[in-house]
């Protein structure tokens, strides 16, 4: 394999109607449809969702106050501090386990001697389009090209926050493999990836890869990349397993009694990491947020917590750092909260330090009359 897989450039036509996907057909969307998740023309959440997890008084945000509304604070005033990690990646993990937090789900774990990455997202926008949409205020700390190669790429589900076309388009000229939800393979196809790196799991099936083994685990969640591709594609958490070490990735999830099977079944985890961010009321059920976020981590055995899904976009109305702050103040045991960019090693982290707090707040800016015209034309909620 090349020093690095990320020698590509982003795409100039990132906002063509190419990043919408592709549909599945023939054996692969066969496969789907003999899921047991699968129910009539798509997957459904079969598990009973728990009782006031959405609040029905709520009504969930328009695309308006989506791009003019909510807490003042949605966005950092500054960008955050965030850490150079390509030295500290020339050396081996001395406990051999360690993790990099990019922003929002992108984490570069090195687990016994493999390095693995999640859903990575090195686009500006969580969109379709060019101009519009949920647009990063935080950068990478790491360039495309100056990644290291990893041994595979584990992708969550089909949310432009997750599943980022400009970076597929990039990893599509490496050999890197890709291991993914059932049909999430249809797009990776359309975007060049050569179906021999593609592996779909359903819920309970796994992979191995020479010295890893990747599980698909339930989540509580939906999946499209438009409004008629709803739940066209499974979405899961993933467990990584190596030689000596276990990891839990939640990708996106609401709360649900699922992951006492999931530590029953593939636990016990060396390294948790949990959805934070992206939070509102009329949508509780298929987002975790900070406070049920330690409720899974409990039913999952507990272990070092990596909170992710935040610091990076404003999905939701609630401000940019409260994720941070509500997780930060219940505490739990082996909490790690790193800057972006900082590598860290689960086993030798002994306190949490709120760094964010250092970050000056900013107003909401006024969104243009064409910004809200295109908002409007956006699907929603988009993750």
């Amino acid at each position: 394999m090349p020093d690095s897989i990320w020698t590509a450039r982003l795409p100039s036509n990132i906002g063509s109607v190419k990043s919408l996907g592709a549909k599945a057909e023939g054996a692969r969307l066969e496969r789907m449809r003999a899921s047991s998740r699968w129910l009539g023309d798509g997957f459904r959440n079969v598990h009973p969702m728990l009782p006031g997890l959405r609040d029905p008084d709520v009504p969930m945000p328009s695309l308006v106050d989506f791009m003019c509304g909510g807490d003042r604070r949605r966005w950092p005033a500054h960008p955050l501090p965030a850490e150079k990690p390509l030295e500290t990646w020339r050396r081996q993990p001395e406990t051999g386990l360690r993790a990099t937090w990019l922003g929002h789900s992108t984490v570069l774990l090195e687990i016994d001697g493999y390095r693995v990455v999640t859903d990575p997202v090195w686009g500006p926008r969580a969109s379709p389009l060019a101009l519009a949409g949920p647009k990063r205020y935080q950068p990478v700390p790491v360039a495309l090209k100056s990644m290291p190669s990893v041994d595979v790429v584990v992708i969550s589900h089909d949310h432009y926050d997750h599943l980022d076309y400009p970076t597929i388009r990039a990893l599509a000229k490496s050999d890197v493999p890709f291991v993914t939800s059932l049909g999430v393979g249809a797009h990776l196809e359309a975007w060049g990836v050569a179906p021999r790196r593609i592996t779909e799991l359903d819920w309970w099936e796994s992979h191995a890869l020479r010295g890893l083994t990747i599980h698909a685990a339930p989540s509580q969640h939906f999946s499209g990349r438009t409004l008629r591709s709803r739940n066209a594609t499974l979405w899961s958490s993933f467990v990584i397993r190596g030689e000596r070490h276990a990891v839990f990735f939640s990708g996106d999830t609401g709360l649900t009694t699922e992951f006492q099977a999931i530590r029953e079944r593939l636990g016990p985890f060396d390294l948790v990491m949990l959805e934070v961010g992206g939070m509102h009321p009329s949508w509780g059920d298929i987002h975790l947020g900070p406070e049920n976020a330690l409720k899974a981590l409990a039913l999952l055995g507990g272990g070092p917590f990596l909170p992710v899904h935040w610091g990076t976009f404003s999905l939701a109305m609630h401000a940019w750092d409260q994720p941070a702050e509500v997780i930060f103040e219940r505490a739990p045991e082996r909490l790690l909260m790193p800057k972006l960019g900082e590598p860290i090693e689960p086993a030798r982290v002994e306190r949490a330090v709120p760094w964010w707090r250092d970050v000056d707040a900013m107003t909401m800016p006024l969104q243009s009359d064409k910004q809200d015209q295109l908002a409007r034309a956006l699907p929603y909620p988009m993750d």
